[in-house]
């Protein structure tokens, strides 16, 4: 009977042994998945207040906007629920008030007066930048937080923003490597711009002009190409002759 006893105490304790340990397996597996989901709704918060700097320097509508600063306050508000505290409270009313501030009615300032900026290493950002706010316009028109409609509204407008600084940097490429005597280099450049003219849709103002103003600047290229080309020719046709006159030429007697 002691036996008995024992054994069963040594399988209740085997028992017990095994589901604190499938417990203590579980809470951390909750743990671990919370301190992931976290950190994803953290990443995408940093991501989209960056959008959120670089939108403000760029002609974008405020409609576009307010979308980037819902994302943040969806973001912080997942947080908050995984990890309660009082600062994510007061970051979360910040970002409402910051919601209602924006003017949905202003007007979208023109592309018109977009200017490139002057250093390589901002274009680059710049590009990257409106690369990031169509992938974030993306992934909230596939979570249903933003409609099909606003979607193709806001993302034509920066397509067409990315066109813009996308052929004016091939421009700029183009006439700096014109200036260094480079002009195959440059017409490269410029029909890498033309052909992403061309294939914009629908056309416009813009890519109509645009096209127009560097095929002018092609012709130029090619014109002078062969303004050197044939200088080159008249030169090495002029030492020629040079040489044959030497050749010709009554020998001196010394």
């Amino acid at each position: 009977m002691t036996y008995t006893i024992i054994i069963i105490l040594i399988a209740v304790l085997i028992v017990c042994g095994i589901t604190a340990t499938a417990i203590q397996q579980h809470n951390e597996k909750k743990a671990s998945e919370k301190r992931e989901e976290i950190s994803k709704h953290r990443t995408v918060f940093e991501e989209t207040e960056e959008a959120v700097v670089a939108a403000s320097q760029m002609p974008v509508s405020q409609v576009l906007i307010a979308i980037l600063r819902k994302r943040s306050l969806n973001c912080l508000i997942a947080i908050n629920e995984h990890n309660p505290s009082q600062d994510l409270v007061s970051k979360i009313e910040t970002v409402k008030q910051a919601i209602k501030k924006i003017d949905l009615d202003q007007a979208v300032p023109d592309q018109n007066n977009f200017t490139l900026p002057s250093s390589d290493k901002v274009i680059i950002k710049y590009i990257q930048a409106v690369k990031k706010l169509r992938q974030i316009l993306r992934s909230e028109n596939s979570k249903g937080n933003v409609s099909s409609k606003l979607f193709t509204q806001q993302d034509k407008a920066l397509e067409s923003l990315q066109l813009r600084v996308n052929v004016e940097t091939l421009h700029k490429r183009a006439n700096d490597a014109l200036s260094t005597n480079m002009a195959g280099s440059a017409r490269q450049y410029v029909e890498k711009a033309i052909i992403a003219l061309e294939k914009h849709r629908p056309q416009n103002e813009f890519t109509t002009q645009k096209k127009a103003e560097l095929e002018t600047f092609r012709a130029g290229l090619e014109s002078n190409v062969k303004d050197q080309n044939l200088q080159k020719l008249m030169e090495e046709k002029q030492k020629e002759n040079e040489d044959l006159d030497d050749l010709f030429a009554p020998k001196k007697k010394w």
